[in-house]
């Protein structure tokens, strides 16, 4: 029999978090009638930029199957977060989930350029993608590395040796769900083979840290340019240079307001 749910939330802590944050998420999302267009990131919202998408597209689910298969997949990858002795841990979880969620959504819009501009797909301009398996894919690689006798437990019965799961599952989605955004799942994998490899390495807390103050800076600052949220205490004008804005901050009240996005396709990540 396994440990009651508390102990386990005990030991997975930063996942249970992250389960929660998206969860919490989703309610809103449904409870407003929020549609995916508004959250989700593309290629022409961010040549627009909108860059506060990479991260509330990350967070942000379309369906409950969706969140559940995500979540489901992530709570078993928190055994992450228990693994000191090989160099992870909590501290390791989180500073690279910061990474994976960053650089896999810049190496998505990187992919749909090169498809656009190179090969003139325009399909690829108007994608909207949302969900975390970008994420989660990264930690099934990096776990499949750095521990390959793992297993994968996906909604409490379907279990997947660790060392395969990526490419299966990539597989599998992408046949089971046409919608499944292959190219954000394979951006997970590319980046967490990267983190397992040490291609990308040297994260600390004060790196971690600075990232974030600079996560956060460009979220407000794209939310405010691109109009999707009125921050009233904060004026954007321009300067001699157009592209170089100057700050003024000004009261404290502020308005919510969603920004119209023209539909194309969406892919599930």
């Amino acid at each position: 029999m396994g440990k009651p749910l508390f102990y386990e939330v005990m030991e997975k802590p930063a996942t249970s978090c992250i389960i929660g944050i998206c969860t919490t998420i989703w309610f809103y999302i449904q409870k407003k009638n929020i549609g995916y267009q508004h959250v989700g990131v593309s290629y022409e919202t961010a040549i627009e930029g909108h860059y506060w998408r990479l991260i509330t597209s990350a967070f942000s689910h379309i369906s409950v199957i969706h969140l559940v298969f995500n979540m489901s997949a992530l709570w078993s990858l928190g055994i992450v977060e228990q693994l000191d002795y090989l160099g992870l841990g909590i501290a390791y979880y989180l500073q690279y989930t910061l990474v994976l969620v960053v650089l896999s959504g810049l190496l998505v819009l990187g992919m749909y350029h090169i498809l656009i501009q190179r090969f003139k797909i325009e399909y690829f301009r108007r994608v909207t993608a949302v969900g975390y398996s970008c994420v989660v894919f990264g930690w099934m690689t990096i776990l499949s590395v750095k521990q390959p006798s793992s297993k994968l437990d996906l909604f409490g019965f379907v279990s997947l040796p660790i060392s395969f799961a990526p490419f299966e599952s990539l597989i599998f989605t992408s046949i089971i769900v046409p919608q499944a955004s292959f190219l954000g799942h394979l951006s997970g994998i590319i980046v967490g083979y990267a983190i397992a490899w040490g291609l990308i390495h040297g994260m600390t807390n004060y790196w971690a840290v600075s990232m974030l103050g600079w996560i956060v800076l460009v979220f407000v600052f794209s939310l405010k340019r691109s109009g999707a949220y009125d921050f009233k205490f904060l004026e954007i004008e321009s300067v001699t240079d157009p592209s170089l804005p100057s700050v003024r901050f000004m009261g404290n009240s502020r308005t919510l307001q969603m920004s119209s996005v023209p539909l194309g396709g969406i892919e599930i990540a």
